[in-house]
């Protein structure tokens, strides 16, 4: 049988990533994003290529509404998931305590929330007809003390590392991503300065989705792409924290 995916933020970057390559795998796939236009134009691209199915959900993951929506059509039985990647985020160039509240609310509902939810209703599905697996995109920041995002991405690391031993008895796999820099549109749209980031710590979006996969395979519930991340993952958990700290203020 052909398997789906389900894939958020699936327009670009590390989203578009996953969405091309489980393609190119054979699966079908579900496409969310917010805007519609961005998401007929990759489901027509990807059907056109790899000769799958391509569901379009244009959802805001930020709103109750958009979760919802995402919700009802990963419950659906008639058309089921298989893999559910949840990708879609975004950061904010300010530090906590100088940014506005309500957009740090906004990110909370994105980051944790969204994907919480999403998770439940993945877990809850794949549990009742023999399995499944999950995909966090997670972030090497979340080894690090690095304000509220390191701090809403460690939070998914560590539900995801439970999440993966806890339901291996019904054949579900979680896995946490947690790649560094990557050449996305990310930084872009969050109006970061990443030029103090030496071009060594870049990495492709393609390369991290390939790692990612690999490691999916391997039943890995932790996957950090490169040599260099998972050094300075390790680092990080063993450093003193106010050296890492400084360290990972670089780039923001």
């Amino acid at each position: 049988m052909t398997r789906r995916a389900l894939v958020t933020g699936a327009t670009s970057g590390i989203g578009h990533a996953y969405a091309a390559e489980l393609a190119k795998r054979g699966y079908d796939l579900v496409i969310v994003a917010r805007t519609t236009d961005r998401l007929e134009a990759v489901a027509t691209h990807l059907r056109g290529r790899h000769r799958v199915e391509v569901d379009v959900v244009t959802a805001d993951l930020a709103t109750v509404e958009g979760v919802a929506r995402t919700v009802n059509r990963l419950t659906d039985s008639a058309r089921p998931v298989d893999l559910l990647v949840n990708n879609a985020g975004s950061s904010l160039a300010g530090w906590f305590g100088t940014t506005d509240i309500a957009d740090e609310d906004r990110q909370l509902d994105l980051l944790v929330k969204a994907p919480m939810h999403l998770m439940d209703a993945a877990i809850k599905t794949m549990a009742g007809r023999g399995g499944g697996q999950v995909v966090n995109v997670s972030s090497v920041a979340a080894f690090t003390p690095r304000g509220v995002y390191s701090a809403h991405k460690a939070w998914l690391l560590n539900l995801s590392q439970w999440a993966d031993i806890h339901y291996s008895d019904v054949n579900i796999s979680v896995q946490a991503l947690c790649p560094g820099f990557v050449r996305t549109e990310f930084h872009e749209r969050g109006e970061m300065d990443v030029s103090g980031v030496p071009r060594w710590m870049w990495l492709k979006a393609d390369k991290v989705v390939a790692a990612s996969l690999r490691d999916l395979d391997k039943g890995k519930t932790v996957s950090i792409p490169s040599l260099r991340y998972k050094l300075l993952a390790t680092l990080a958990q063993y450093l003193p924290k106010s050296l890492v700290t400084r360290i990972a203020k670089r780039g923001r």
